[in-house]
């Protein structure tokens, strides 16, 4: 049965999906700023592990992560194919390596179920659900759970002593 909402229309999701480590992630489309290709990235000393650094963004300075340390996945060397996807995070933006970006997607609200409390391949605190797909899996990612306020305040205090040394 589909979810239904007080109009009777069913309800869907809008979301950009993406790989890392050969599975398929996807996050809220609206809050998703842009997705640029790889560049150079200024490393900024004692942040969290998986901080690889900031970019300079349209004038903006912004921190970016790699989704693989964060969920202390198996590192890879970046490709032609990797990404950052630049999001809004608890009112921050950041950016978040990834190894390619696959499509949009619009499912059906009744096609997510909650997360199951057995899964190993990344911390299911940061999860919203699994949507179903035809035979694909796309895990559903809460962006401000990825990014805690706790990170972001290391991160914009980190910015902006690094701001203020330039």
């Amino acid at each position: 049965m589909s979810e239904t909402n007080d109009i009777g229309y069913e309800q869907f999701e809008q979301l950009v999906v993406f790989q890392l480590a050969h599975e398929y992630y996807g996050v809220d489309i609206g809050a998703v700023s842009t997705i640029i290709r790889m560049q150079d990235l200024t490393a900024v000393p004692q942040t969290p592990h998986y901080v690889e650094g900031v970019i300079n963004l349209r004038g903006s300075i912004i921190p970016v992560i790699d989704l693989r340390k964060r969920f202390h996945l198996a590192q890879e060397p970046t490709t032609k194919s990797s990404r950052i996807v630049v999001v809004e995070a608890n009112g921050a933006m950041v950016g978040m390596i990834v190894d390619a970006v696959a499509e949009t997607l619009r499912i059906s609200t009744d096609m997510i179920e909650p997360p199951s409390c057995v899964i190993a391949s990344v911390e299911s605190e940061y999860l919203r659900g699994i949507a179903k797909q035809g035979d694909r899996l796309v895990i559903l990612l809460d962006i401000n759970l990825v990014m805690g306020t706790h990170d972001l305040e290391i991160l914009t205090h980190q910015k902006h002593n690094s701001t203020k040394a330039a």
